[in-house]
C-alpha cells in the first residue's frame, strides 16, 4: 500500500472529509497537525508548492492537493490505484 501524508488542522472540517475518504479506503494515513503552525507548517508550504490551506494531501511523496482534490481522483476512479501502488 502506498504511504499518504495529510497535514491538518483541528476543528477543520475539510480535513475531517479527507481523512473519512481515506479510512473508507481502509487507509490510516501519517498525519501532521499544524494547527500551532511551527517547522511542519513551513515544511507542508514548501511540500504543496506555496499552498497554504489544510488539507493537503501526499501519497508516496506526490502532491495530491486538498479534500476537494482528492474526492475529485476518486470520483474519477483514480484514487484506489494511487492508493494500491
Amino acid at each position: 500500500m502506498a504511504k499518504v501524508e495529510i497535514y491538518t488542522k483541528a476543528f477543520c472540517p475539510y480535513c475531517s472529509r479527507a481523512m473519512n475518504l481515506l479510512g473508507s479506503k481502509g487507509v490510516t494515513p501519517e498525519e501532521y497537525d499544524i494547527t500551532m503552525g511551527g517547522p511542519q507548517r513551513a515544511e507542508m508550504i514548501q511540500r504543496a508548492n506555496g499552498r497554504t490551506t489544510v488539507p493537503q494531501v501526499f501519497i508516496d511523496g506526490a502532491h495530491i492537493g486538498g479534500s476537494d482534490d482528492l474526492a475529485a481522483l476518486d470520483r474519477a476512479g483514480k484514487l484506489d490505484p494511487l492508493l494500491a501502488a
